[in-house]
Protein backbone atom coordinates (compact mmCIF):
# COMPACT_ATOMS: atom_id res chain seq x y z
CA UNK A 1 0.00 0.00 0.00
CA UNK A 2 1.10 3.52 -1.14
CA UNK A 3 -0.25 6.56 0.09
CA UNK A 4 1.03 10.12 -0.46
CA UNK A 5 0.15 13.61 1.18
CA UNK A 6 -1.04 16.64 -0.72
CA UNK A 7 2.22 19.04 -1.42
CA UNK A 8 3.04 21.47 1.19
CA UNK A 9 5.25 24.46 -0.21
CA UNK A 10 7.37 26.48 2.14
CA UNK A 11 9.22 29.62 2.29
CA UNK A 12 12.61 27.64 3.07
CA UNK A 13 15.18 26.27 1.62
CA UNK A 14 15.21 22.88 1.20
CA UNK A 15 18.09 22.20 3.46
CA UNK A 16 16.15 24.15 6.50
CA UNK A 17 13.37 21.91 6.03
CA UNK A 18 15.50 18.75 5.65
CA UNK A 19 17.25 19.64 9.00
CA UNK A 20 13.98 20.23 10.43
CA UNK A 21 12.45 16.62 10.00
CA UNK A 22 15.79 15.08 10.53
CA UNK A 23 15.32 15.94 14.22
CA UNK A 24 12.58 13.55 15.53
CA UNK A 25 11.39 15.43 18.45
CA UNK A 26 10.20 18.01 15.80
CA UNK A 27 7.32 15.49 15.01
CA UNK A 28 5.71 16.39 18.13
CA UNK A 29 5.11 19.64 16.67
CA UNK A 30 3.25 17.99 13.04
CA UNK A 31 1.21 15.62 15.03
CA UNK A 32 -2.55 15.70 15.02
CA UNK A 33 -4.42 17.07 17.69
CA UNK A 34 -5.52 13.76 19.34
CA UNK A 35 -1.99 12.34 20.56
CA UNK A 36 -1.89 10.83 22.78
CA UNK A 37 1.74 9.95 23.94
CA UNK A 38 4.53 11.16 21.59
CA UNK A 39 8.62 10.42 23.40
CA UNK A 40 11.76 10.17 22.06
CA UNK A 41 13.49 7.48 22.53
CA UNK A 42 16.78 7.80 20.79
CA UNK A 43 18.14 11.04 18.72
CA UNK A 44 16.72 8.76 15.56
CA UNK A 45 13.97 7.52 17.00
CA UNK A 46 10.36 8.43 18.92
CA UNK A 47 7.33 6.46 19.92
CA UNK A 48 4.11 7.92 19.80
CA UNK A 49 0.47 7.41 19.97
CA UNK A 50 -3.19 8.72 18.43
CA UNK A 51 -6.14 7.83 20.94
CA UNK A 52 -7.51 4.70 20.07
CA UNK A 53 -4.58 3.50 18.03
CA UNK A 54 -1.67 1.39 19.29
CA UNK A 55 1.86 2.69 20.16
CA UNK A 56 4.20 3.22 16.92
CA UNK A 57 7.87 3.37 17.08
CA UNK A 58 9.72 5.19 14.30
CA UNK A 59 12.99 4.93 13.98
CA UNK A 60 15.23 7.04 11.01
CA UNK A 61 16.55 4.37 8.51
CA UNK A 62 18.19 6.54 5.72
CA UNK A 63 18.99 10.13 4.70
CA UNK A 64 19.47 11.60 1.66
CA UNK A 65 21.09 15.35 2.45
CA UNK A 66 18.45 17.96 1.79
CA UNK A 67 15.99 15.88 -0.33
CA UNK A 68 14.83 12.32 1.72
CA UNK A 69 14.19 10.95 4.70
CA UNK A 70 12.95 7.58 5.65
CA UNK A 71 10.91 6.59 9.01
CA UNK A 72 10.40 2.94 9.71
CA UNK A 73 8.84 1.25 11.75
CA UNK A 74 11.10 0.28 14.66
CA UNK A 75 9.62 -3.14 16.13
CA UNK A 76 5.85 -4.33 15.97
CA UNK A 77 4.13 -6.54 13.81
CA UNK A 78 3.57 -4.01 10.76
CA UNK A 79 6.72 -3.31 8.17
CA UNK A 80 6.18 0.33 7.00
CA UNK A 81 7.93 3.27 6.40
CA UNK A 82 6.81 7.10 6.16
CA UNK A 83 8.99 8.68 3.57
CA UNK A 84 9.50 12.55 3.23
CA UNK A 85 10.85 13.92 0.09
CA UNK A 86 11.98 17.78 0.11
CA UNK A 87 12.72 19.36 -2.71
CA UNK A 88 14.36 22.63 -3.80
CA UNK A 89 12.07 24.64 -5.91
CA UNK A 90 14.30 27.91 -5.67
CA UNK A 91 17.15 28.98 -3.05
CA UNK A 92 14.21 30.30 -0.07
CA UNK A 93 11.58 27.90 -1.11
CA UNK A 94 11.20 23.95 -1.15
CA UNK A 95 8.18 21.32 -1.31
CA UNK A 96 7.54 18.73 0.98
CA UNK A 97 5.62 15.18 0.21
CA UNK A 98 5.34 12.83 2.36
CA UNK A 99 4.50 9.09 1.32
CA UNK A 100 3.48 5.99 3.86
CA UNK A 101 4.67 2.53 2.19
CA UNK A 102 3.58 -0.94 3.30
CA UNK A 103 2.79 -4.04 3.04
CA UNK A 104 -0.42 -5.28 4.24
CA UNK A 105 -3.01 -7.92 3.91
CA UNK A 106 -6.15 -6.47 1.88
CA UNK A 107 -8.80 -6.57 4.92
CA UNK A 108 -5.60 -4.80 7.13
CA UNK A 109 -5.16 -2.51 4.18
CA UNK A 110 -8.50 -1.71 3.95
CA UNK A 111 -8.73 -0.70 7.71
CA UNK A 112 -6.04 1.70 7.85
CA UNK A 113 -6.23 3.51 4.60
CA UNK A 114 -8.18 5.99 5.89
CA UNK A 115 -6.74 7.06 9.45
CA UNK A 116 -3.49 6.89 7.49
CA UNK A 117 -4.34 9.15 4.78
CA UNK A 118 -5.99 11.18 7.65
CA UNK A 119 -2.73 11.19 9.20
CA UNK A 120 -0.16 11.89 6.59
CA UNK A 121 -2.18 15.09 5.49
CA UNK A 122 -2.28 16.12 9.04
CA UNK A 123 1.56 15.70 9.44
CA UNK A 124 2.04 17.23 6.01
CA UNK A 125 -0.79 20.87 6.52
CA UNK A 126 1.52 21.19 10.03
CA UNK A 127 5.31 21.27 8.21
CA UNK A 128 4.56 25.06 7.15
CA UNK A 129 3.67 26.59 10.80
CA UNK A 130 6.20 24.71 12.32
CA UNK A 131 9.19 24.92 10.46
Amino acid sequence: MNLESPKVVLDKSAEETFNFLSDVKNFEKLMPENISKFEVLDTDKFLFALKGMPEIVLKKKETTPNSKIVLGAAGGKLDFALIANVLEIEANKSEVILNFSGEFNAMMAMMIKGPISKFLETLAKNIPASV
